[in-house]
């Protein structure tokens, strides 16, 4: 396991929390962990993180945009670019945006984890 663990990494957990059980820093591996870095990048603006400004997803500028195919299109686009420039433990299978009647453009994103050849999804929405 710790093997697995080092391919496919591990860090802390997302939401930020702290374990009960430990006492310390709550931590994710593997699977988990990709799943909450990619939230985590599709959550963040380029610009948010002083280390690192160029990190982020770029769909937060489609935020205030119609609602429409073209706007939908774009936003896949955007998170392609964002996921193959940031998450190189994944290769993207596909990514469909949608926008929603509420104002919200949903995201569902397929990945294959190169290690595991295995295929993940994942959601996320904008706006709203």
């Amino acid at each position: 396991m710790a093997n697995r663990s080092r391919i496919l990494g591990k860090g802390f957990s997302f939401p930020f929390h702290f374990d009960p059980a430990t006492g310390g820093v709550a931590m994710s591996a593997d699977e988990e962990n990709i799943r909450e870095n990619i939230t985590v990048l599709l959550s963040t603006r380029p610009g948010e993180r002083q280390m690192i400004p160029s990190y982020g997803c770029r769909i937060h500028d489609l935020l205030f945009a119609p609602q429409t195919h073209a706007t939908a299109t774009l936003a896949a686009a955007y998170v392609e670019e964002a996921l193959a420039r940031w998450e190189p433990r994944i290769k993207t299978v596909r990514v469909d945006a949608s926008p929603k009647p509420n104002g919200t453009l949903s995201l569902r994103v397929e990945y294959k984890i190169v290690a595991t050849d295995r295929t993940e999804v994942i959601s996320h929405a904008i706006g709203g």
